[in-house]
């Protein structure tokens, strides 16, 4: 059966984004010359054989296009969607089909997207049923804290860039008990450590 993958670029203090919700201050006021967490995206000279306009880092694109190349389908939060601006009406992914978890209406869905109202477990599994045997990448803290909850995920990988953002939205939100986890991977890399985990039941 394939796997469900949440992954994330993380500040080592494990927050997503910061205080400020705009993407003009994304990551909080007065940070100066700190890394940002997608940075790494884009400052290497190795083009990504998955995702267009990518440059990365050799390191960093090897592993990124390995994980990128097992994603049949996509499953997001409702807030990772309007977040990003619904994706363009398309997906964060270029061929992976995307899966909105709502109960609310979700009225500018468009193109490869599909709203679901009945949970993350539902769509997770509309996601499996398209996915072609791939994998299914599970998008944003809450929604991702909630399959955690339904042990539902398999695999977790942060992409921790060196900085501390001190506060802001968090990627792990509260679990009603602990996870246990197995490292599998530990690739470093230039602005940013990449740390694939197994989550273990």
């Amino acid at each position: 059966m394939s796997k469900v993958i949440c992954a994330h670029a993380v500040s080592v203090d494990g927050f997503i984004s910061g205080r400020t919700p705009d993407s003009q201050e994304e990551f909080g006021r007065g940070l100066g010359d700190a890394p940002m967490l997608f940075d790494w995206y884009f400052s290497g000279d190795t083009p990504s054989r998955v995702f267009d306009g990518f440059k990365l880092s050799e390191p960093s694109a090897r592993l990124f296009d390995d994980f990128a190349a097992r994603i049949g389908a996509v499953v997001a939060g409702r807030a990772t969607y309007e977040h990003s601006s619904g994706f363009g009406s398309g997906s964060p992914h270029p061929t992976a089909p995307l899966f909105v978890v709502s109960h609310r209406p979700v009225t500018d869905l468009a193109g490869p997207q599909t709203h679901v109202t009945t949970g993350v477990a539902d769509a997770v599994a509309a996601a499996r049923a398209v996915a072609g045997g791939k994998d299914v990448g599970v998008m944003g803290g809450a929604l991702a804290t909630e399959a955690l909850k339904e042990g539902l995920v398999d695999e977790l990988v942060l992409h921790q860039v060196p900085v501390l953002l001190g506060g802001g939205r968090r990627f792990f939100h509260e679990l009603p008990d602990h996870v246990r986890l197995r490292l599998r991977q530990a690739v470093a890399a230039p602005g940013v450590t990449h740390l694939h985990y197994e989550v273990l039941r």
